[in-house]
């Protein structure tokens, strides 16, 4: 019996010592928690050549928040400030690749992000010019007298006074017509030496050669006498553009006594770009905008293009005519001019929304978990949108305001910190604590590790408003080393700090602690009291 009870201790013992064995290996393969704050993760693998930790989350990169620009491969120590790297973590989206930053709807409204859909909008051959209002030269006329007269009475006294087609503008004496007139009556009382009235047509003719009109002439024929006046009639209606005679005034043979311009159709004389020359054609549609009627839109095409180039301007005339209706268009207006060729429609984004780097152009678009750039290739540009060639599909969600705060990673992680953060200024001057009020960035944090023989103690602070610092466990220089003889790991403190010498150009300003002090924690006292 004896000897069954010691194989069966034996066996029970071997059994014993080949569990734990197995425990043992299997705990020496899982990663190691993280004791304390400051402490890397365990790695525990490499991913796309960077080295994995093990949050089971994918690490992108390790980088310094202090210097967020620079990337590196794996877990260690910043070359650039006395602190540990930190893992930039890849954010999933809905198609498994990464979506960008992922920003809280809170933080996103205080950023100010504003969003677009990609949508289909009008693009075609267009350009802008300036132009002025011009009377249709097609419809000026001027009046003048056959031969030479006075005049005796003058219906039109200015520049701009209107005149209706047949309005009898003035009334002229003139000798010579007077003579004709006579020589009229007296060859209608010749029957027998005109017998085919032929001398009498030629009289009549001549009459109206002269200037008279055939109502004139009858009438000098039913009453048998002459006129030495005759009436000077509007040939169209219209305004008053030039006045070259006054009342009493002498005329000669082809004088002018009036011009006429008939606004009833203007022209737009636009002074279009030498560069933009080419694009136009005639018959192309054209959208006028008086300065005096903002509100409102004349249409046009483009009627002809004039052969000769402005040498002082550098610019090409080109014509367009506008109906005027009740005359709202004045000669010597100025207008802006739109003109338009064949249009199409294509995806557009507004064109704040752009952002070009000279190499490309990208915008963020808004996915379920976040914003990612996409680069786009653009086309036209119009009415502050521009035309999308490839890169969206309508309907996404584009960010067409704070776009460059989510694309630039450095800016993005400064305004995070300072919109994230636990504790501010003013929060941090209310604390009672013998630190002094200066200006100069203050800071609470827990104390990780503390050694008063370099000079040196690493703190797992908040963030820092002042310089935008998020928060971080790094490690500092202290300025006078007697401050930390009484600071254990663990507590809490308050430390002022203070740039060191200026760094080298393109690198972080470095700081040293200049004063930091231990707060004691709440005593209640009030516990345990008697009534």
């Amino acid at each position: 019996m004896k000897r069954l009870h010691l194989v069966i201790v034996l066996i029970l013992l071997l059994l014993s010592a080949g569990i734990g064995w197995s425990i043992g290996q299997r705990s020496m393969q899982s990663p190691m928690a993280q004791d304390k704050p400051g402490d890397d993760l365990m790695t525990t693998k490499s991913s796309d050549g960077v080295v994995q930790d093990g949050s089971g989350k994918r690490v992108k990169y390790w980088y310094d928040p202090m210097v967020p620009d620079q990337k590196f491969d794996k877990p260690g120590k910043s070359p650039f400030m006395d602190m540990q790297l930190e893992p930039k973590y890849a954010t999933e989206g809905s198609d498994g690749e990464e979506s960008g930053v992922a920003i809280s709807s809170q933080t996103a409204q205080n950023l100010g992000i504003r969003l677009e859909k990609v949508s289909f909008k009008n693009f075609g051959e267009s350009l802008s010019a300036i132009g002025r209002i011009e009377p249709d030269e097609r419809h000026i006329y001027a009046v003048q007298t056959r031969i030479p007269g006075f005049v005796e009475r003058l219906s039109v006294r200015a520049v701009g006074d209107p005149v209706i087609k047949g309005q009898k503008v003035a009334e002229v004496y003139a000798p010579d017509l007077l003579a004709a007139q006579q020589e009229y009556l007296a060859l209608l009382g010749l029957h027998s030496v005109d017998s085919d009235n032929s001398l009498k047509q030629a009289a009549f003719n001549r009459l109206k050669l002269l200037g008279m009109t055939e109502s004139e002439v009858a009438a000098i024929s039913k009453s048998g006498k002459a006129s030495p006046r005759f009436g000077v009639y509007a040939p169209a209606s219209g305004i008053v553009t030039e006045l070259g005679v006054r009342e009493g005034a002498q005329l000669m043979a082809g004088s002018s006594l009036i011009q006429i311009s008939n606004l009833s159709q203007v022209w737009m004389i636009a002074e279009v770009p030498e560069r933009d020359a080419v694009s136009l054609k005639p018959g192309m549609a054209a959208e006028v905008r008086m300065q005096s009627l903002p509100n409102e839109v004349f249409k046009g095409k483009v009627g002809y293009l004039y052969p000769i180039l402005n040498d002082a301007t550098r610019t090409i005339q080109v014509r367009i005519e506008l109906p005027n209706k009740d005359n709202r268009l004045r000669p010597g207006m100025y207008a802006n001019v739109e003109f338009t060729g064949q249009t199409h429609e294509a995806l557009s984004v507004p064109t704040e929304s752009i952002i070009a780097t000279g190499q490309r152009k990208v915008v963020i678009v808004k996915e379920d978990n976040g914003y990612r750039p996409v680069e786009i290739e653009t086309g036209q540009e119009r009415n502050q949108f521009t035309e999308v060639l490839a890169g969206l599909v309508e309907g996404e969600q584009i960010v067409a305001s704070g776009q460059f705060l989510i694309d630039s990673e450095a800016s993005l992680s400064g305004v995070l910190a300072r919109l994230s953060q636990h504790r501010n200024t003013s929060e941090m001057n209310d604390t009672k604590s013998d630190i002094p009020k200066e200006k100069m960035p203050m800071g609470h944090g827990k104390v990780i590790d503390v050694d008063p023989k370099s000079n040196h103690v690493t703190l797992n602070h908040e963030p820092i408003t002042e310089i935008g610092w998020p928060s971080m466990t790094m490690g500092f220089k202290v300025k006078d080393s007697s401050q930390l003889t009484k600071l254990r790991t663990g507590d809490e403190v308050e430390f002022v700090l203070k740039a060191e010498a200026s760094a080298e150009q393109g690198m972080p300003a470095q700081y040293m602690i200049d004063r930091i002090i231990k707060i004691e924690p709440m005593k209640n006292s009030m516990k345990g009291a008697k009534p």
